[in-house]
């Protein structure tokens, strides 16, 4: 799955849609056929995860993975469906990206208790998080070093260690 995500991530993520990009997403939004090998691989990596290509899951799709590795929320992804003029309802960029995170192709960080990033890049790494900014970007795991883990409650196995390092500019 990360190998199909690489292959459509090839570029680091902007914050809106590209301008040419707009167009293509609200012809496949109303069902109007569109130049369709540059869908074909979230076509691919819909149905390869279990997924229904819906239009919905394409446009979010091809939003999110076209772009590279990236760090959005719900609200960041919705405002850029926005700028597209696709009309979507918040709900269903969650639902979505919750759906996208169950078949393992995002990855969600609880920063806080309001703020969840969901990752295009779906393997073990860890955060920094920039408080005043909210923005977060990627630690590689083997830059954190974690030796030792408190014993696991009976019955539990640990399932992954996500850390999070929250930071703040220092004033000028």
């Amino acid at each position: 799955m990360e190998q199909m995500i690489g292959q459509i991530s090839r570029h680091r993520s902007a914050p809106s849609p590209e301008p040419d990009l707009a167009p293509e997403l609200r012809m496949i939004w109303r069902g109007a056929p569109s130049d369709l090998h540059r869908w074909i691989d979230v076509i691919r990596l819909l149905r390869g995860a279990g997924l229904r290509p819906t239009r919905q899951r394409l446009v979010l799709g091809r939003l999110l993975f076209s772009k590279g590795n990236r760090h959005v929320t719900a609200a960041m992804l919705h405002d850029e469906t926005m700028k597209a003029r696709i009309p979507m309802s918040l709900a269903t960029v969650y639902n979505t990206l919750h759906h996208f995170t169950e078949v393992g192709l995002l990855r969600r960080i609880g920063v806080s208790g309001t703020i969840a990033f969901f990752d295009t890049n779906p393997s073990r790494h860890h955060h920094f998080f920039v408080e005043d900014e909210h923005m977060l970007f990627d630690i590689p795991a083997e830059d954190v070093g974690i030796d030792t883990l408190p014993a696991t409650p009976t019955g539990f196995d640990v399932s992954g260690v996500d850390v999070v390092v929250r930071l703040k500019r220092r004033p000028c």
